[in-house]
């Protein structure tokens, strides 16, 4: 291949490229920006708001993409039917106007994308953003799994009491009614930290690959199964202060952490704790596998 032909087909395939992102920029930025508006101001329904994580996720995920545009280009171009079939699925989902279908529209193009110009690597190379942007996008999975919750909310009611007998407080657990001193506090199934968990399994998979530990399935595991104990702790331990404050009157505080930036802060700093457990995972297995093969 001559020069000429090499400058020739570089700048077609940089055109390409800048022509699909100019069309999913104009098809999905209102969409987004109505997500994100959604999420910072919480005026988007209930069960997206369980997907708030994508604040964080869908930029990390077009970040990622970004590192890999130069290993993206050098992959030679294979144009796989699937993502052909993935691409009309998407453009079927967008113009159905069904506000869910519209929203599932983009990982289904993003795929497509991949499948279509690069084949099974493209679909690898991108894979772990593909799979943050799905996740990130609203469904109805909260409503679906919402009525299954009946079982955890009963076990946050019982210990919320239990903690609160023990501090010498009158408390009374009736199924997911808490009444502190004849005040009713409800366990409700939005109040069973169902969107704190889905976050912190969220944030925990992008920390594992950012420290290159997902491919540790010891350490991916026990730092993902810690994620889980970690949240389902610190929900008990905000709906034991929710009944505190509720059953004592201090309806400032209730609200602030229940509805207000109290409850983000809390998140946030349950959130960070789980990077120095990370890192001591990665330390600990890190120094066990030097015990196990010396030098």
């Amino acid at each position: 291949m001559t020069f000429p032909q090499q400058v020739k087909k570089t700048n077609t395939a940089q055109l390409l490229s800048f022509g699909i992102i100019g069309i999913l920029i104009l098809l999905y930025a209102p969409i987004l920006i109505h997500w994100v508006d959604g999420w910072l101001h919480k005026n988007i329904s209930t069960e997206h708001e369980y997907f708030s994580h994508g604040i964080i996720g869908i930029p990390f995920a077009f970040y990622l993409s970004w590192l890999n545009r130069k290993k993206w280009q050098r992959l030679p171009d294979n144009n796989n039917p699937f993502g052909l079939l993935l691409l009309i699925v998407g453009a079927g989902f967008y113009l159905s106007g069904v506000a869910e279908w519209v929203n599932l529209s983009l990982p289904a193009i993003l795929t497509g994308i991949c499948l279509w110009l690069k084949g099974i690597p493209g679909l690898k190379l991108q894979g772990f953003s593909l799979v943050l942007v799905f996740l990130a996008t609203p469904t109805a999975l909260p409503y679906i799994i919402a009525p299954y919750t009946f079982p955890l909310q009963s076990f946050i009611a019982g210990t919320v009491g239990f903690i609160l007998n023990q501090m010498g407080i009158d408390v009374n657990v009736k199924g997911i009614n808490i009444y502190v001193s004849g005040r009713i506090v409800e366990v409700a199934p939005y109040c069973a930290g169902l969107k704190m968990l889905l976050t912190t399994l969220y944030v925990s998979l992008m920390l594992l690959y950012w420290t290159e530990a997902l491919s540790s399935r010891r350490i991916s595991t026990i730092f993902l199964s810690a994620a889980v104990i970690i949240s389902v702790t610190a929900n008990i331990i905000r709906n034991t202060f929710l009944a505190f404050f509720h059953g004592t009157g201090n309806e400032g505080a209730f609200i602030w952490l229940h509805e207000g930036w109290g409850g983000d802060l809390y998140s946030a700093c349950m959130l960070l704790s789980l990077i120095p457990l990370l890192n001591w995972l990665n330390s600990y297995f890190a120094v066990e596998l030097d015990t196990d093969f010396p030098d």
